[in-house]
């Protein structure tokens, strides 16, 4: 019920494709879960040894499943893919741009298949124990809802006459705890969004700053070339002008047309290389923009989070408000309990002194 694993767990890889669920009616045919490429990604829960596959779309959760051994990832063509999922009985497909995404998100799914496995055999009774405590906490809670929903009804020695007990309370305890399940799960999806998209931002981060080092290793470069080139330059221009001073013919203007058309090339090279630099100037400026965007996801995900153990503490406080009223209601049935029997005594002890009364009179 409450997302505690969530902050826990870490994304490790994250892949854009269309995502497709088979057909529930037919089995064959597949119906588009996302109008166009979403953010398909791997989490990892290390204290559950757990991995996961969720994709977010908007506001709704399209895919959040959780990976076995058993689960196996299908290539059926060059940029599609599939994997069955029993616990939500559907077939999930993925769309991919490229043949090298679908690749690497098989191979990431087999790598993080193995791990399940191998997590699995190394935990398996601790699996086995939460397990048994994941199914009997929503069967307590459907018990626990069906009370509340239905009242005890008692009758005092076969009379028609019942005892109906107030539900107003247990009403607004309910409808209260079903909003605030409602907010959570609201709040639990736009986290998983933030996540996902952290993830692609950290990706693309990483990304950028690997291009920007080798782009500022490649201009120290270039403009050591730039500087040797300036300098050769110079050189075939003090060429030139000594050769129009000394007014030399022959094989000295070809000469200098060689070196003029040596200097059109050297000035043409400084040109494309200015404009290089200029390219890799931008380029740095949108690293600048993607740290921004980045800061802007973590402080939207502590707020996240922030909002959450503020949920996780009503819901805390609605439970207890609930148990109280749950004993203040097992003490008012015990002494609902109680009356009955002090009034089947009082109508027995009635029945036996109307008896008495009427052999008295018979006398």
């Amino acid at each position: 019920m409450f997302p505690h694993h969530r902050e826990r767990e870490q994304p490790i890889f994250s892949a854009r494709a269309h995502v497709f669920q088979i057909d529930p009616t037919t089995k064959r045919n597949w119906i588009p879960a996302s109008k166009h490429a979403v953010s398909v990604s791997f989490f990892y829960d290390a204290n559950r040894n757990v991995y996961r596959i969720i994709s977010v779309g908007g506001t709704k959760a399209i895919i959040n499943c959780t990976i076995t051994p058993s689960m196996t990832f299908t290539k059926t063509s060059q940029k599609f893919g599939q994997w069955a999922d029993s616990r939500a009985n559907t077939v999930y497909g993925l769309g991919f741009a490229t043949e090298q995404q679908l690749h690497q998100f098989s191979d990431k799914f087999k790598e993080v298949k193995d791990a399940a496995r191998l997590s699995r055999e190394k935990s398996q009774d601790k699996e086995l124990a939460h397990t048994a405590l994941t199914i009997a906490a929503p069967q307590f809670s459907q018990d626990l809802a069906d009370e509340l929903q239905s009242p005890p009804v008692m009758c005092v020695n076969g009379p028609e006459d019942k005892l109906f007990r107030s539900q107003s309370a247990d009403i607004t305890l309910s409808s209260e705890k079903e909003r605030i399940k409602k907010m959570l799960s609201e709040g639990s999806i736009c986290e998983m969004n933030l996540e996902a998209e952290l993830f692609t931002l950290q990706d693309s981060n990483s990304k950028l700053v690997a291009a920007l080092h080798e782009a500022n290793a490649n201009v120290e470069q270039w403009k050591k070339q730039l500087a040797a080139y300036q300098e050769e330059t110079e050189r075939l221009r003090e060429q030139v002008s000594e050769l129009e001073t000394h007014g030399s013919h022959g094989p000295s203007d070809l000469l200098k047309d060689e070196l003029t058309q040596s200097l059109e090339e050297l000035e043409a090279l400084l040109k494309a290389k200015d404009e290089e630099i200029h390219i890799l100037q931008s380029k740095k400026a949108d690293y600048h923009e993607m740290e921004h965007d980045r800061n802007e996801a973590m402080h939207r995900l502590r707020d996240m989070e922030m909002r959450n153990s503020d949920l996780e503490r009503r819901i805390q406080n609605t439970e207890q408000n609930l148990g109280n009223s749950l004993e203040d209601r097992d003490r008012m049935d015990t002494e609902i309990q109680r009356a009955i029997e002090i009034l089947d005594i009082k109508i027995f002890d009635l029945n036996d002194l109307r008896q008495s009364l009427v052999k008295l009179i018979d006398k």
